[in-house]
């Protein structure tokens, strides 16, 4: 059972014949290591595996578990490495790596499994084995405080050993969840990271670690720069790559070879995708109706409720098979960011009276966004998502399927927040651009771009990247493109709005009270 401890400390072991695959590997790729460093050697099996492929070089490993090094000590004696081998109880994050990699003489090859676990699901076990808190991928506003901000643990650490190398060359053997590797790549291509070449090889996670997570080996070589492009295998023993994965500008792009044939499409979209309502309190806000003015709840809970607050919901599994028409309610407690909740009490006592029920769920959620907000907050909200016509799609599935979404029963449809969305006010507009979207130049170049085994392939930043001006000429819709309302391209009126809700809540308020304030 994966207990509170082997979640937090990543104590998940590697299996011998895999870390000796891996370094059978690794010994075809690379020159013999003067020196073989394991941040993170847990029962030293990658040390034991190097010490056959590798009989000339040092062995250097910590572990913040003493009775794990004094095992891996053990198992290098008994295979006659002892006498080569250093290993040492010590903490990674509080480590001089530096001070490591400066010692090190001759070439080093740095190997290893380091812990698979997220900084958030760490602290959903009150965790403590955290690097210090920093934020260091630069996020600023909500980026920071929200999903964004969440980082494999894995990341931070090969992050933190590239900077301890100060660019000096070295090897880097690392098995991780895949979308690590990507990100980690992503970091050190854009930040002069010195990466003189990258791959990328599956494993079998679930027959490995019994994980259902895409997970590789990394393999990297630094000290120089070279292209910001990594093959991907699709194993251990393959040695043909199935693709390129590489960066485009500061954006990672999932296949170069297919990207070429449809960069001319990517460019800025002149529409602000947006993401779905998030409340993080589905049991209480999300309904099914059940009769005329009654609903049941996530909790069992059957209440009595006002229509005023209640909105027809999808969620990403509804867009992703075709389900269009609503069989969920969510409540909208606002109006937009910042908006005052206490109205509800006057407008719809059920409603509020229900949710005062439920307060402690709402004082309970974890993420900072909602600290110091009004009772009941809620974000993705504003103008725009109660526009009566939408363009969306799943951003949980691989296949991005745009789904035309009129209103229901006279109110708009509202979305979940794995779900991205396009407001506009007529269905001719909608229609147009879910045509282009969905048109095979467009879904060529999307496939181009999406990592299928990523937690949420299709996201607002790879949407962004669409020319649809350049797409509609590319699928001859290029004249009903041109013949568009303006209003939607050229950001006046309607979009001024969708422009206006992403203003702090102070300036929204402020405005909106000069625009009603009347003249004197």
């Amino acid at each position: 059972m994966r207990t509170r401890a082997k979640v937090e400390f990543g104590d998940f072991q590697t299996p011998l014949p895999l870390a000796q695959e891996v370094c059978e590997l690794v010994a075809g790729l690379t020159v013999e290591p003067d020196v073989i460093v394991e941040p993170t050697a847990g029962r030293g099996v990658f040390l034991l595996a190097a010490s056959a492929s590798f009989p000339k070089a040092r062995l250097r490993g910590w572990d913040i578990n003493p009775d794990y090094v004094n095992e891996a000590k053990s198992s290098l004696n008994q295979a006659g490495a002892g006498s080569r081998s250093t290993l040492e109880v010590q903490d990674f994050f509080t480590h001089d790596w530096e001070t490591v990699f400066a010692d090190a003489k001759g070439r080093i090859l740095i190997l290893g499994n380091p812990p698979w676990v997220t900084n958030s699901g760490l602290a959903a076990i009150n965790g403590s084995n955290l690097p210090v808190k920093e934020n260091f991928m630069g996020l600023r506003g909500l980026a920071a405080r929200t999903g964004k901000a969440n980082f494999d643990i894995s990341e931070w650490m090969l992050i933190r050993l590239l900077h301890a190398l100060k660019h000096r060359p070295a090897t880097l053997a690392m098995l991780c969840k895949t979308s690590t590797a990507r990100k980690f790549l992503r970091y050190a291509w854009r930040n002069d990271g010195r990466i003189a070449d990258a791959s990328l090889y599956h494993i079998d996670a679930s027959a490995h670690f019994d994980a259902t997570v895409d997970a590789c080996l990394l393999f990297l070589r630094t000290g120089s720069g070279g292209k910001t492009e990594a093959h991907v295998y699709p194993s251990l023993d393959n040695s043909k790559p199935i693709r390129t994965l590489g960066l485009s500008g500061s954006d990672l792009v999932a296949d170069m070879d297919a990207y070429r044939r449809y960069q001319h499409l990517e460019g800025l979209s002149p529409f602000q995708w947006r993401s779905g309502i998030k409340h993080d309190c589905a049991s209480v806000m999300e309904l099914r109706a059940i009769g005329a003015g009654s609903f049941a709840n996530g909790l069992g809970e059957t209440i009595p409720l006002e229509s005023d607050f209640l909105y027809p919901l999808l969620k990403c599994s509804d867009l992703s098979n075709s389900r269009l028409i609503p069989q969920r309610t969510v409540i909208v407690t606002q109006g937009f960011v910042g908006d005052d909740t206490s109205q509800i009490s006057e407008k719809a006592p059920l409603t509020w009276r229900y949710l005062q029920t439920h307060a402690d769920r709402f004082l309970a959620r974890k993420s900072s966004i909602y600290k110091s907000t009004a009772p009941f907050a809620l974000f993705g909200i504003g103008p725009y998502a109660f526009a009566s016509w939408k363009v969306a799609v799943s951003g949980l599935h691989r296949t991005a399927r745009f789904q035309i979404i009129p209103p229901h029963e006279g109110r708009p449809v509202f979305f979940d927040d794995t779900c991205y969305y396009l407001s506009f006010q007529t269905e001719k507009q909608a229609r147009l651009v879910g045509a282009i979207l969905n048109s095979t130049p467009s879904q060529q170049f999307l496939a181009a771009l999406i990592f299928p085994d990523s937690k949420r392939p299709i996201t607002s930043d790879l949407l962004h990247r669409l020319n649809l001006s350049a797409i509609a000429k590319e699928c001859r819709l290029e004249k009903e493109w041109q013949d568009m309302p303006r209003t939607q391209q050229t950001k006046p009126a309607a979009e001024e709005q969708l422009a206006l809700a992403m203003e702090t809540p102070r300036r929204y308020l402020r405005k909106k009270a000069a625009d009603t304030t009347p003249a004197t």
